[in-house]
Order: C-alpha cells, then sequence, then structure tokens
C-alpha cells in the first residue's frame, strides 16, 4: 500500500508548500492570497517510476463551525464519530457552501493520513479547536505540523493546543527545508501508522540512494563540461595579399573576434551545465538571480569572480596546475615549417580577468599554415591556469544551492558567500593534486574514457565531502 497523506488546515498556512516540498514538484500553484487551492489535488511522488508516496493538497476549512456542528447534533456516542463525517461529505458534494470542507475530509474518508498545518508565527486561536475536533472525529491516523511563516515565534503556544489533538507535532520550515530535514519528517509519518512504517522506509531508502545518483549525474555534467571548456578553441581564416601594417591591423581585429566567440561559447557551455543539473534536480524551471556578493551569476570571465571562485597563487603553484601554462607576449605562425612572429597586435589575450591574471594569457594563439595553402588563426584551448579551478568552484557553488533547494522556494535563485576568496583553496590537498593532474592531461589532448571516468569521481567527491560556505 502507498501512503497517502491529505495535507489539511486553515487558509494560506503553507499547505502547497509543504507538497511541493516533500513532492518535489515546482508546478504546484503557491500563492499568498487565501484560496489560491480549490479542489484537492493527489500528488504522488515516484523515483524511477516507482510510486513512494502521494501527497493530497487540500482547500482550507471555512466553516469549521457548521460542519462541527452537524456532526454534534447527530453523533450518539465516538463509535459513530467516522461514519458522521463519511456521511457529511456524501450528503454535502454538491452544496457550495460546504465546497471546501468536502474536498479536503473526502480523501481522509477514503484513508488518508493528516498533515494538519499551522502557521507557528502567527498566535494560537481557539477557532483552530473546531478544526481540530472535526479531524479527530475522523479517527486517520494524524500529524500537525507547525510551519513557520512569518516572522513571530508561537512555536510552544501551538504544541500546547495540538498535543491535546495530534499524537505527534513536528517544527517544519516548508521553504527553507534541507534534505536532511525532509528525509526526518517522512520517517515521523512512519510513526503515525505501523502499516505505513514498511512503505515510508522504502521511500526514505529510495530518496537516498536517488539522491546518491542525482550527486552523481551531477559530477558527470561537470565532468563533461570542464573536458569541453579545457578544449575549446576557434578558428579562422586570415586574409592574404595585403600590406603588413593593414594584414596586422585585420589580424588584430579578427583575433577580437575570436575571443568574443571563444569566451561566448564557454559562457554557453556552463549554462548549458547549469541546466543540466537543474534538471537533475527537479528545478527545471528555477529562475537565478545572485546577490551581489555572491556573484555566481557574474561573468564566467570576470575578474572579481576568479578571486572568489578560483585558487589562490599559492595553491596554484603548490597544486602544479601552472605546469603548461604559457606565457603571452607572441604568435608563432607556422607556415611551410617556419615560425616567426606576427607583431605585438597578437600575443597575450587578457581579455576581463588581466588585472587578476597578470601578464598570463588568457589562451594560446597561434597562425597555422594549411595544406592547401593560406592560414588560420587559432584561438585557444584556454591556458589561464586558473580557469578550470574557476570554472569548477562555480559549477559546485550552484549544485550546492540547487541539490539543497526545496521545490516550495519560489523566489529567484540566490546565494551569499560573504568575504570569501579562493574557494577552491578549501579543496582537500590530496584531492586539489589529482584533480590538477587531470587538468593537465586534458589540456595536452589526452582524453580517454579512463580519465574522464577519474575526473567524475573527483568531482563526486568534491560534492559530497567539501564544506559548504554557501547560505541560500
Amino acid at each position: 500500500m502507498i501512503p497517502t497523506f491529505a495535507v489539511v488546515g486553515h487558509p494560506n498556512k503553507g499547505k502547497s508548500s509543504i507538497v511541493a516540498t516533500l513532492a518535489e514538484d515546482e508546478k504546484i500553484q503557491i500563492g499568498p492570497t487565501p484560496g489560491t487551492t480549490r479542489r484537492a489535488h493527489a500528488y504522488t511522488f515516484t523515483i524511477d517510476g516507482e510510486p513512494q508516496y502521494v501527497l493530497v493538497d487540500t482547500p482550507g476549512f471555512q466553516r469549521a463551525g457548521e460542519v462541527f456542528g452537524w456532526l454534534q447534533s447527530r453523533s450518539t456516542s465516538a463509535s459513530d464519530r467516522a461514519g458522521l463525517v463519511a456521511q457529511f461529505v456524501e450528503a454535502h458534494r454538491g452544496d457550495a457552501r460546504f465546497h471546501d470542507e468536502c474536498e479536503l475530509l473526502a480523501p481522509i474518508v477514503a484513508g488518508a493520513g493528516i498533515l494538519y498545518v499551522v502557521d507557528g508565527a502567527k498566535p494560537y486561536g481557539p477557532e483552530y479547536e473546531l478544526e481540530m475536533q472535526i479531524l479527530q472525529w475522523t479517527g486517520r491516523p494524524r500529524m500537525a505540523l507547525i510551519n513557520m511563516i512569518g516572522t513571530g515565534d508561537f512555536r510552544e503556544e501551538w504544541r500546547q493546543g495540538l498535543d491535546q489533538y495530534f499524537s505527534l507535532v513536528r517544527v517544519f520550515d516548508a521553504v527553507h527545508a534541507d534534505f536532511e530535514t525532509r528525509i526526518g519528517l517522512l520517517r515521523a509519518f512512519g510513526e503515525l501508522d505501523e502499516a505505513w512504517r514498511p512503505g515510508i522506509d522504502r521511500a526514505v531508502e529510495s530518496l537516498t540512494a536517488e539522491r546518491q545518483r542525482r550527486r552523481h549525474r551531477s559530477a558527470q555534467a561537470l565532468a563533461a563540461c570542464l573536458i569541453d571548456a579545457l578544449q575549446m578553441m576557434e578558428r579562422a581564416d586570415l586574409p592574404e595579399g595585403q600590406a603588413e601594417a593593414t594584414q596586422e591591423e585585420q589580424t588584430r581585429r579578427l583575433e577580437a573576434r575570436l575571443k568574443d566567440k571563444l569566451q561566448q561559447r564557454l559562457r554557453q557551455r556552463e549554462q548549458r551545465c547549469r541546466d543540466a543539473v537543474q534538471e537533475i534536480y527537479r528545478h527545471e524551471s528555477l529562475i537565478r538571480q545572485e546577490q551581489t556578493s555572491a556573484l555566481l551569476d557574474e561573468d564566467l570571465f570576470a575578474e572579481q569572480g576568479w578571486e572568489l571562485f578560483g585558487l589562490s597563487h599559492s595553491q596554484l603553484a603548490i597544486s602544479g596546475a601552472v605546469a603548461g601554462a604559457v606565457a603571452g607576449g607572441g604568435v608563432d605562425l607556422l607556415l611551410g615549417g617556419a615560425s616567426l612572429l606576427l607583431g605585438a597586435g597578437i600575443g597575450a589575450l587578457i581579455g576581463g580577468v588581466g588585472a587578476w591574471l597578470g601578464t598570463e594569457e588568457l589562451a594560446k594563439v597561434k597562425v597555422l599554415g594549411q595544406s592547401l595553402g593560406g592560414r588560420v588563426l587559432q584561438l585557444g584551448p584556454v591556458t589561464a591556469p586558473n580557469f578550470p579551478w574557476v570554472l569548477l568552484g562555480r559549477g559546485w557553488v550552484h549544485h550546492q544551492l540547487v541539490a539543497e533547494r526545496n521545490h516550495a522556494y519560489r523566489e529567484a535563485l540566490s546565494s551569499a558567500l560573504g568575504q570569501d576568496q579562493h574557494l577552491m583553496d578549501g579543496i582537500p590537498d590530496v584531492l586539489r593534486n589529482g584533480l590538477a593532474k587531470l587538468f593537465k592531461t586534458i589540456r595536452d589532448g589526452d582524453v580517454d574514457g579512463e580519465v574522464h571516468q577519474r575526473l567524475v569521481v573527483l568531482i563526486e567527491q568534491l560534492l559530497a565531502e567539501m564544506p559548504s560556505r554557501i547560505s541560500g
């Protein structure tokens, strides 16, 4: 039997937010206006096509006093209460006055457990007791969730009242709950009814295993992005038969166009990686917006972002990542075996990170001879030693934000890293050195399935082990 829970309560107390969080469904409508949910709707959470549990989002109580009065007037003993609730639903299905009550009680009458949601930021009031008494009369296993929506704190007041009607009471911030908090709540569901425990235990095991699979798939996406980025190049034919000064100027302009094109392709590749990670975590529609201190949405080539996400100069040297870096200042003209300089206009490619990189070039620029004649200007691959670390650091931050974000939080993705600098300096030495060796291997063009798999393993280790310094 698949555990099923009806999420009920007063209007505008966060019922839909709880369903969205536990069902991992960003399409569930959430709004501050009471009455956003008008009909009961069941959301089945599945993993690999296997249903794990069902959550029923319901409208809020509107006429609890009238409903309870109807029940009381017909009750003769405690033994008839559950039956009377079922009779009320059947008798008033077409009555517009009790539309919301019938919608929320129907799944409970059909066998669902009860998750009663209140706002712990608002004071406890006796009007809620009518709702609790109705739910108590159903005889179904029930649990109360104190959802913290606003800035007030009346949790203890609510606990004293809720404890009289519910076997379990938990505080649960639906909008900010992380993975471990969600797992803890699911385990509590299993305490409501012994018959549900096997199903809940299976759901917890499946969710934990799925989280590991998501991390692995995210590592695969990041590894593919890094390999593509470290091997990316741009080429264009050079003009022929012109005066030296004219040719030099045209070459300089062509170099600038190739730089822009290469940087744009690298930005697009990073964006595709982010989209893939968000899809893995069921956040396809997530909007990204970074605080000025966070810089995750800064341009990939912005100087400030490189200081934040990459390695410090000392760690670059220690890790050996500077191996293979090329100093700027000239262009090799390879034509018929000859090599010569083509002027000061082609040399170190500084771009938007020049102030931090000093005189280091971002990518090699070469002029290559073609077998059929003519020359080609080649830009890339990127040789700046900190580039893979910056790309990896940005990818790690994005993954952490997406992996811990629940589906009830509808604000744009944001993060704050405070005054941190050189995020990748926090990587353990063994992991950092292993990554550095792989980055050099990839830059040298020696990439095979084994190299790819080793990179995936190290990135997955990074995603799993590196302590978070992010607040979302």
